[in-house]
């Protein structure tokens, strides 16, 4: 019977050690997937209930707040002076916005400076609602803001007038220094933004990614050659590698894995305190950034080889008609 015993616990050791590895094995795998451009756009896009729908408002490290949706992201900067408000999103997500500062005790009508990652409707369509609901100031990359005025709103407001921009640029506000750093290919003047915050007595850098996503039908090469929009992103990505931080967001929340951050964050119970954390913050990702820059990369690359191999094959000449 001892016998016995022995050999039953050793077979159940056995397979709880297999079920671990198989796990450990399936978490590899997943963070080793290459991702496409195309699985990139579905991952980061979400669903339309996705972009419209309220994730929980909370505060992500020092005075940086997220009050965007589940897959657009909005985030809040506040400081004695007021507020700066990153990525408007759609005009339908202006209450949401409205709500999810309310829910942090934070005034909407503390907004002073509207900023944006780049020239695109889900990120930056209600900039001139939102200016005209608080009077904040606009601003955007000179090379963004031809594809900002041109953009159409479903108000019909009239677009702001945009403070311009440049690489390298400081905005500033009631202590806090945001940098705009041009990282252009997913619009002309797709900005990446950086910024220091304090937290239990350390700095911390954050760097919000604008995107380095290559949308469908984007022609990368042609004629022997990169095109000028394959030159944009070969300057962005050159651009992101000079960038660096601790604290990686993005302007899609599944950039810089918003949800599992935030489960960990709710789990602590902490998830809608203002004060320090006194645990360790999950937001705090030291190679979270350069994680999330090698997917996007990868994924540029690959295209890239892609459209280079399909110029490189020669095509059938039509049939000639008889």
């Amino acid at each position: 019977m001892q016998i016995e015993f022995q050999i039953d616990t050793l077979v159940a050791i056995m397979r709880t050690k297999l079920f671990v590895l198989l796990l450990i094995l399936l978490a590899q795998q997943a963070a080793d997937h290459v991702w496409t451009v195309s699985e990139l756009f579905t991952r980061n896009i979400g669903t339309n209930a996705q972009q419209r729908t309220q994730f929980p408002p909370h505060r992500i490290i020092g005075n940086l707040y997220y009050v965007g949706t589940e897959s657009l992201s909005t985030f809040v900067v506040d400081t004695p002076e007021g507020a700066i408000l990153i990525d408007t999103t759609y005009e339908a997500n202006v209450p949401v916005i409205q709500d999810s500062m309310s829910k942090l005790g934070l005034k909407f009508s503390n907004i002073k400076i509207i900023v944006g990652s780049h020239a695109h409707g889900d990120h930056q369509e209600a900039d001139a609602m939102v200016a005209e609901m608080t009077g904040a100031k606009a601003m955007a990359m000179a090379e963004d803001i031809p594809d900002l005025q041109r953009m159409r709103t479903p108000s019909g407001k009239a677009r702001p007038m945009y403070q311009v921009l440049h690489d390298g640029d400081e905005v500033k506000l009631g202590g806090m220094t945001l940098v705009a750093h041009l990282t252009p290919g997913h619009t002309h003047g797709c900005t990446t933004w950086t910024m220091k915050v304090q937290e239990n007595g350390e700095t911390h850098n954050v760097v919000i990614i604008g995107s380095m996503g290559v949308n469908a039908n984007t022609r990368l090469y042609a004629n022997g050659a990169l095109t000028p929009l394959g030159e944009e992103y070969a300057r962005g990505f050159k651009a992101m590698h000079a960038l660096s931080g601790d604290v990686p967001l993005g302007s899609h929340p599944a950039m810089h894995g918003l949800a599992e951050k935030y489960k960990k964050l709710s789990g602590s119970g902490l998830a809608g305190f203002s004060g320090a954390l006194l645990v360790p913050n999950p937001y705090i990702d030291p190679t979270g950034y350069l994680k999330e820059l090698n997917i996007e990369e990868t994924a540029y690359n690959i295209e890239l080889e892609s459209q280079k191999k399909a110029a490189a094959t020669p095509t059938s000449p039509a049939p000639v008609a008889r």
